[in-house]
């Protein structure tokens, strides 16, 4: 602040504040930065087997059974599932238009 002489009066509660907001500011950078170590970690946690090589030769075998059935009973779900809510959805969508092609007569 500046007196009548034109000199600076050091603020302490001033100072201290600046000082604090400084120090919150380094510890959030640091903090942050660890963060980001963290997440760009190239270290596994857990170490899963690889088995890419026995998924390969297991969708590359010719057996007669389609690539998207080959995962086993999950797959095989999965795909009778698409399918009935796909032919049912067509046949929603196509009962609807037939209803609305057809609108009730107004007595």
């Amino acid at each position: 602040m500046l007196t009548q002489d034109s000199e600076l009066v050091p603020v302490p509660a001033l100072s201290r504040l600046v000082v604090n907001n400084r120090a919150k500011m380094l510890r959030n950078l640091l903090a942050l930065r660890q963060i980001g170590q963290r997440t760009i970690s190239t270290t596994s946690r857990t170490h899963f087997k690889n088995r890419v090589a026995e998924k390969q030769k297991l969708f590359q075998e010719e057996d007669g059974i389609p690539v998207y059935l080959k995962g086993g009973i999950v797959d095989a779900i999965l795909y009778r599932a698409t399918m009935i809510l796909t032919v049912g959805g067509a046949a929603y969508a196509i009962y609807q238009l037939a209803v609305a092609s057809f609108p009730k007569k107004q007595d």
